[in-house]
């Protein structure tokens, strides 16, 4: 199976049989590991304006999370951070440097916190651990649109409120980009028709994950878009400040996905954090 990123690239996409569903993955690019997760609801196609600038000097592995984009839902309790390191151990990758956004990240500092010997350095966007809890009111509000469109079946509506998160709570959705506001839509879709309303909830959490974060000894950047909610930018910002070796960026004008806004400013952050890390002394994979 193959799918072509927003830059015509066109990319084989590969699959792992996990023993209760098989997990799709982009796998490209030589040289260091690098491993892309993605938010919620979207697939490994959101880093699609990453790969021409990690591609040269990388090794990306992109994998669509459990019931999202092209890999199979989940038919009993699992954790998305076991997924992931079952996924490395069966590419005989390891320590890697693991970047996420909102849910991918959350899943990047569970896979730090449960599989420590898989990860070599992290990046994470807009997110706190996976034990989050969110006051911001302007989130409360899309909560409450999105129950309503809902009640009233009315998914477009639905779709509209979820995406908004890519504006922030300081523009409308029709100020963002509209080539990124259809790449959003088409991501979520593409997950939420995966779904039905009754299916059980078979995601299990991790847990005391905000105690445990002061055992995350390994470098931690977070790059942060500047008009995200006030909730998402202040818990990335807490991470930061308690994992052993934090530092934060942002990426002024951008809402919940700066990589998607603002690719190059993005990729700049990224670009000079990963070439800060030293060389690792072998690579395997």
């Amino acid at each position: 199976m193959t799918y072509s990123d927003s830059s015509e690239q066109t990319f084989d996409l590969r699959s792992f049989d996990s023993g209760h569903g098989r997990l799709a993955y982009l796998d490209a690019g030589t040289g260091e590991p690098l491993v892309l997760l993605h938010g919620g609801l979207l697939d490994r196609r959101s880093w699609a304006d990453q790969l021409p600038a990690l591609l040269p000097e990388y090794r990306v592995i992109a994998p669509d999370t459990r019931g999202h984009g092209a890999s199979d839902n989940a038919g009993r309790p699992f954790r998305p951070a076991d997924d992931l390191a079952d996924l490395l151990r069966h590419l005989g990758l390891g320590p890697v440097t693991v970047i996420g956004l909102s849910m991918g990240g959350t899943i990047a500092l569970d896979l730090a916190l449960e599989h420590p010997e898989l990860v070599r350095a992290l990046v994470i966007s807009g997110n706190g651990t996976s034990e989050s809890e969110f006051t911001d009111p302007w989130l409360g509000e899309l909560a409450a649109h999105q129950t309503a469109a809902l009640a009233e079946g009315d998914a477009e509506a639905w779709l509209d409120s979820f995406t908004s998160l890519a504006s922030g709570p300081h523009r409308r959705l029709d100020e963002v980009d509209p080539e990124v506001v259809r790449r959003l839509k088409e991501m979520t879709r593409s997950t939420v028709a995966k779904h039905t309303p009754d299916e059980p909830q078979y995601l299990v959490p991790v847990t005391d994950t905000w105690k445990r974060l002061t055992g995350i000894t390994v470098p931690l950047l977070a790059i942060n878009g500047g008009i995200d909610s006030v909730d998402h930018i202040n818990l990335a910002e807490r991470v930061v400040r308690t994992v052993v070796e934090g530092r934060a960026v942002i990426v002024e004008g951008t809402g919940h996905y700066p990589n998607m806004e603002r690719p190059e400013e993005f990729n700049s952050h990224l670009l000079g954090f990963l070439r800060t890390l030293p060389a690792l002394p072998t690579l395997r994979g």
